[in-house]
């Protein structure tokens, strides 16, 4: 395709004193690596460094003693290539535009590895949201989307939760948004509660979608799935759904860990109890949670445990240099985004460590979302067995083509999972051709 020279923008060259710039750095890194493999076009390489849109935003509120605080908030666009941008929105502190664009680039890619006619959004504000009451969450996001109105629809972008929000933050933004419209538009958000439209199975898809990667990665390699032994990092949505679905894989799950520590226990973990006792906790955490053998380790100890299968769900960053190489299991799946980094992912494929990536393992959740918005757009909803069935069936055949597709060429599952999205999305670019 002889596409014409496409400059780079400021974006594209993230710099490392800025929160979120080693998030993008390694979202390029994974790109470029990719792009090589292929031997991509290099203006179609340029082009997918690029950004559509990146729009920032001011988000003003008066507070509940009558001041106004001024909020910064993003919604960036990758590509619309494929169909219309996904992805989801998140309150936290440290966000920014640089970890905002490494999310949506990264979206891209989960989107075009599951074969969801979607292309790569999220957003987010800098804030920390348990400083806010819940008035003032709620004229938060309703500013907010406000703010982001022009650029978001249910052919547009269609925003879901992220971290710190939820089917709540949701029922705020599509009441918003059909205000503005003066008509019903549910499907403008995925995430929502059953009551507004939405899906059965969304709030434990990507738990699932991560416990059914890691049976599959196990029983592809040559590991019996009954008995294995399993660490999880991260008892939060994900960690928690992954462990009590894996439980009922007849997994072992020796150790997880939260904000308050690591829990380990060489027979097995009660993980329904440890469930329980964080949905009493003051905290929401596993802080003081007691039980005859356990025992106290750190989030680095867990990371090295000796074990079948390892599930960084926490946080990006978890596996570097630093200790790539003390750890011990023979499969990772990665329930969080971008957990393990581009030097400590070499490290570990050439000690032999599968790694299910990101972008293929924690995919259940865009993947509901998926479901939600296709049964908005019908107005017909499906039960909870049909929703599960499917998502079996798009995980597992993702799954198959990546393993494929990477051993074919061999590589490590991360780039086989690159690779195969990058063409997708290089090819609708190719059919399309550039407007005008």
């Amino acid at each position: 395709m002889g596409l014409t020279t496409v400059k780079t923008t400021a974006a594209q060259t993230p710099a490392a004193d800025k929160p979120g710039a080693r998030m993008l750095e390694s979202a390029l890194s994974h790109l470029d690596r990719a792009a090589e493999h292929l031997q991509l076009n290099p203006n179609l390489h340029r082009l997918l460094r690029s950004c559509e849109r990146s729009l920032t935003v001011s988000v003003p509120i008066e507070t509940d003693e009558g001041d106004v605080e001024v909020y910064t908030g993003y919604r960036v666009q990758h590509t619309s290539v494929r169909g219309p941008c996904k992805g989801g929105v998140r309150y936290h502190a440290d966000v920014s535009l640089e970890e905002v664009t490494a999310l949506a680039q990264l979206m891209t890619w989960k989107c075009a590895v599951l074969n969801l006619p979607y292309g790569g959004a999220k957003g987010g504000i800098s804030v920390s949201p348990n400083t806010l009451s819940e008035k003032e969450l709620r004229h938060l996001t309703r500013r907010y989307t406000y703010a982001i109105l022009p650029i978001i629809g249910p052919k547009k972008d269609i925003p879901a939760p992220d971290v710190n929000t939820d089917e709540r933050t949701m029922a705020w933004m599509s009441d918003t948004f059909s205000m503005f419209k003066g008509e019903a538009s549910q499907e403008i958000v995925t995430g929502k509660p059953i009551i507004l439209g939405g899906s059965l199975g969304r709030a434990d898809a990507t738990g699932l979608g991560v416990a059914i990667v890691a049976r599959n990665t196990m029983r592809r390699y040559g590991t019996s799935v009954e008995g294995a032994t399993v660490v999880i990092q991260g008892f939060g949505k994900v960690g928690c759904w992954a462990a009590r679905y894996l439980v009922q894989e007849g997994c072992r799950i020796i150790a997880v860990s939260d904000v308050s520590g690591g829990y380990y226990h060489p027979a097995g973990l009660d993980v329904e109890a440890m469930d329980e006792y964080t949905k009493k906790s003051p905290t929401r955490t596993l802080a003081g949670y007691q039980a005859p053998g356990l025992e106290s380790i750190t989030n680095d100890e867990l990371l090295t445990l000796k074990c079948d299968t390892l599930i960084p769900a926490a946080l990006e960053e978890q596996i570097t240099l630093r200790n790539a190489d003390q750890v011990q299991a023979k499969y990772i799946v990665e329930g969080a985004n971008g957990p393990t980094n581009a030097a400590a992912d070499r490290i570990l494929f050439e000690r032999g460590i599968k790694v299910a990536p990101d972008i293929l393992a924690n995919a259940g959740g865009v993947t509901v979302s998926y479901f939600e918005w296709v049964q908005g757009l019908q107005a017909f909803y499906w039960d909870l067995d049909e929703v599960r069935q499917k998502l079996g069936r798009f995980l597992h055949n993702a799954f198959s083509q990546v393993c494929d597709f990477s051993e074919h060429h061999q590589v490590s599952l991360r780039d086989g999972a690159y690779m195969l999205a990058v063409s997708r999305v290089a090819e609708a670019y190719d059919q399309r051709g550039i407007f005008p």
